[in-house]
């Protein structure tokens, strides 16, 4: 009675703490709303000399602000020119003002969907990190935190919020940087592109049809209908139009191209007359192909109706150039000797904006469409490589600059100290765990070892690297899973990306048990705070083992509330996760509103009196990871027929009360401590071994001396 009346008085607090916490949703969500930003007051702000903000346009958008004649400065968004999803998988836009010789000027948050940022950090901590940017240069090389290293500026992180601030950091500074090579304040030399080469213009011979498609001068794409047919297998289209067995060798499409202002390429495919024409009206920079073609038409009809070739497009690098009906003129004639007949022959001017390099390898891409009643239709595309033969442009020699660490690298380079200390503790633990048979034979080192590990697992795991795993980043990975997944949002953090991975192998092993009891920070401060009041003669408190099964459903309920509530809103889970106290604990340190900081202090204080109260009744994360439990390979906990029928000793020896009456171990509530192993090997303590003991005692006692007779 004196035990139950205790926990009634400790889950009083407890209820009404999560109530309060977590009850009043609706005023609580509104913090998480980051509504769009106006930019244009913002600009003023910035600017409040500005007369004239001119509309922003081009391929790297941004606004020119003047004082009457004057440009005084640029800004821009970054969602415009470099989105990089963040912590949330969306980006973060902000608003980017920078002068005339490419100082930065403000800097200020348009949009932004970090539900983990004010669930425990003000917004304004979040306005105040872009404030660091005034005064620097686009030409900077700027770093969110991390160890000093040469011809770098550093910049101050956000703790609890690193992977949004890196990628804030590289979405400022990469949309600069196109910005400011837009408008021509630094050079755009050091990009990783091929330098322009130069069509050498007296390079012709009289040629013929077939020498010039043997050296490759033209190129052909050639398409039979089973090829279209096989494309389109599997899809609501696969019947549509399909040929019959006999006619799938049958030609669909076939298409030669070449790139005719190479003069011996048009020369001899034009005609003098048409190729000294087609040079005339090219301006500098603009580059023409020919395209001649029997079966399907590349034209389509999209030119007729909408002036634009909906069937074609030419592929260079990262760019993608299409056509309009402006770029388009009819050959009318081919001089060429053995040239076939084609039904289609046509001119395509490549435009200057385009900067297309004659010297680079480029692609010719054929779209075809099948329809799908009456408006909707399906298409797939086909490629042709094109080379402009050495012979007939002169390419400079490549000089790429060394190549710049992609964010997710210099995270990597920057944490490699605490990668590297975090591998050699995962290959202790490991090496434990395969040789724990010998090790729980001597119970006072392995007591001191798993000690002595749980305060590295504290000190270093939790508060100093922020490696505490959570509920969150289970739904953050299942959201990004069943959207457009990509390792960089989890790779952005070395630790967290590290501990998921050991979670996973460990559960495969294992089950949940090695990362609850071993690598879990708040679990192995819970557990040494518990080490503590033993040791100080706290009395302890535990449920009868009816109730306490009853207990463990209700992290499993919590686990599928906070998952209901993740597939409306992450945010709104977010905000209800904070019934893990572990973002308090060690991302903020304490250092937050009053309300969590009493939550986590409670869950403490009920962990003096009950071990690890907290993960084995209200874990969320706890009980996703033993959700994986049936993956579990191997049973390495061993138990003897005596367990639980009679024996009882690890029973009641279990401090987390993971073992039933009838000996067996829950698996899934089991924090792998090695306690039971310890008795199960031990001869003083374990009563099965203690009776065979007895036996084997009795029986020396029992035999008869032997006698030597002489």
């Amino acid at each position: 009675m004196i035990k139950q009346r205790l926990y009634e008085l400790l889950l009083i607090p407890l209820t009404i703490f999560v109530v309060l916490s977590f009850g009043a949703v609706p005023s609580a969500q509104a913090l998480f709303v980051s509504p769009p930003k106006d930019p244009i007051p913002l600009i003023h702000q910035i600017f409040p000399q500005a007369s004239n903000i001119a509309e922003k346009s081009g391929d790297v958008p941004f606004w020119t602000i003047k004082n009457n004649d004057e440009i005084i400065g640029y800004a821009f968004e970054t969602n415009d020119i470099n989105k990089i999803p963040a912590y949330s998988g969306e980006p973060v836009n902000m608003l980017v003002a920078i002068d005339p010789k490419g100082i930065y000027l403000g800097a200020k948050v348009l949009e932004h969907h970090e539900p983990i940022i004010l669930a425990g950090i003000p917004e304004s901590k979040l306005y105040k990190f872009v404030d660091q940017y005034p005064g620097l240069n686009v030409s900077d090389r700027l770093k969110v935190g991390g160890n000093k290293t040469d011809n770098m500026i550093h910049i101050d992180g956000l703790s609890g919020a690193t992977v949004t601030v890196m990628v804030m950091n590289v979405a400022i500074t990469k949309s600069a940087t196109k910005v400011a090579r837009a408008i021509g304040i630094i050079s755009a030399s050091e990009e990783i592109k091929l330098p322009m080469a130069t069509i050498l213009p007296d390079v012709y011979q009289a040629s013929d049809w077939q020498t010039l498609v043997g050296d490759g001068s033209i190129r052909k794409l050639y398409l039979n209908r089973k090829t279209i047919d096989d494309a389109f297998v599997g899809t609501e289209v696969e019947h549509i139009e399909a040929a019959l067995p006999a006619q799938k060798q049958d030609m669909f499409a076939e298409i030669y191209f070449a790139q005719v202002n190479l003069p011996n390429v048009g020369r001899n495919l034009l005609g003098d007359a048409e190729y000294n024409w087609l040079m005339q009206s090219l301006k500098p920079g603009e580059h023409a192909i020919a395209l001649l073609g029997n079966g399907y038409s590349y034209k389509g009809s999209g030119y007729v109706r909408g002036g634009i070739f909906d069937r074609i497009q030419v592929l260079q690098n990262d760019d993608a150039i299409a056509f309009r009906d402006l770029d388009h003129n009819r050959i009318t004639d081919i001089y060429l000797p053995g040239t076939p007949r084609f039904n289609e022959m046509s001119l395509f001017i490549i435009r200057e904006h385009h900067e297309f390099n004659p010297g680079t390898d480029w692609q010719l891409e054929l779209l075809v469409r099948r329809q799908l009643g009456a408006m909707d239709s399906l298409f797939t595309s086909f490629k042709g490589d094109y080379h402009a033969l050495d012979g007939y442009v002169y390419r400079p020699p490549v000089v790429l600059p060394e190549p710049e660490l992609t964010l997710t690298q210099q995270v990597w380079q920057e944490k490699n100290i605490e990668v590297i200390a975090l591998f050699i503790l995962m290959a202790v633990l490991l090496a434990t765990l395969f040789f724990q048979d010998l090790l729980v034979r001597h119970p006072t080192f392995l007591h001191n070892f798993r000690h002595g590990f749980l305060v590295v697992t504290v000190v270093f795991i939790g508060w100093s690297w922020g490696g505490q795993l959570s509920i969150v980043n289970v739904f953050t990975f299942l959201q990004a899973f069943m959207s457009d997944f990509s390792w960089d949002l989890f790779l952005l953090d070395p630790v967290i990306f590290i501990l998921w991975g050991a979670a996973a192998v460990t559960i495969l092993l294992w089950g949940r048990a090695v990362y609850c009891g071993w690598l879990c920070p708040f679990g192995a401060l819970q557990e040494l705070i518990n080490v503590v009041a033993r040791y100080i003669k706290i009395p302890q408190y535990d449920f009868p083992f009816a109730v306490h099964e009853r207990l463990w459903a209700i992290k499993y309920l919590i686990l599928l509330g906070l998952f209901g509530l993740s597939l409306d809103s992450l945010a709104l889970a977010e905000q209800f996760a904070e019934i893990e106290p572990f973002k308090t604990t060690f991302l903020l340190k304490f250092d937050r509103e009053w309300p969590f900081i009493i939550w986590a202090l409670l869950l403490l204080l009920i962990n003096v009196f009950t071990r690890k109260f907290f993960c084995r009744y209200l874990c969320p994360l706890g009980a996703a990871l033993s959700t994986g439990n049936s993956l579990r390979l191997f049973d390495w906990l061993k138990r003897r027929p005596e367990c639980g029928q009679p024996c009882k000793t690890c029973a009641k020896e279990c401090e987390i009360q993971a073992i039933h009456p009838d000996g067996t171990i829950n698996m899934r509530e089991c924090h792998y401590c090695l306690d039971c192993q310890v008795t199960y090997f031990n001869e003083q303590k374990c009563p099965p071994l203690k009776k065979l003991a007895r036996k084997k005692n009795k029986f020396k006692e029992q035999q008869i001396p032997a006698m030597e007779v002489a």
